[in-house]
């Protein structure tokens, strides 16, 4: 990928995609994905990994939240905030490197006119290695803390840090499926598998 920043459109600003790069969504709307015959298989395997990153999210602040509340022990706390943000980090590393050296290189040939949406994915991808790297020392923080004599202080870190992880890992998930599964189903899956 070519690393190029898209200062207007950074993550950590924008809403959503432009129109222009919206407009192969206007054809393939979200609402008939499921129901296009190009859904199943590399569409659907793309949303699932998608949709595992949101649970595993949604998974931490929730045992983060039942911590703080007392609802959940120290102990079971710091393993479960160990497997799950592990797996995290280490997923959404390798997903997005598959789609920065394969993926990306290739749909972004398809359509001219959503190019430019593939500098701001990679733009994503630069930002979000920082804050990934801010997630893991909030997530060793509360881990660590929560043996010790004020164990609330790291895990309210942390929840404070997946309140703003959700929303930037989310704008960009959706953003990427927004201009990504439009070419897939208009096109195929054709050298991407």
């Amino acid at each position: 990928m070519t690393g190029r920043s898209v200062p207007d459109l950074a993550l950590d600003t924008r809403t959503g995609l432009p129109d222009a790069l919206r407009i192969l969504l206007r054809d393939y709307p979200r609402e008939g994905w499921q129901a296009d015959p190009g859904f199943h298989g590399l569409v659907s395997f793309w949303l699932e990994r998608h949709m595992m990153f949101r649970q595993l999210m949604a998974r931490m602040t929730a045992d983060s939240q039942s911590f703080l509340d007392g609802r959940h022990d120290a102990r079971g706390f710091a393993a479960g905030i160990a497997q799950f943000g592990g797996m995290f980090v280490n997923q959404l590393h390798g997903h997005h490197q598959i789609e920065d050296h394969h993926y990306f290189p290739i749909l972004r040939t398809r359509d001219s006119r959503i190019e430019r949406g593939f500098d701001l994915l990679d733009a994503d991808h630069h930002a979000l290695d920082g804050i990934l790297a801010r997630f893991v020392e909030q997530a060793n923080g509360a881990i660590q803390g929560a043996g010790g004599s004020d164990p609330k202080v790291g895990a309210g870190r942390l929840l404070t840090g997946l309140s703003d992880l959700e929303r930037l890992i989310d704008r960009h998930l959706t953003d990427e499926e927004d201009l990504i599964v439009p070419v897939i189903l208009r096109d195929g899956p054709g050298g991407l598998g």
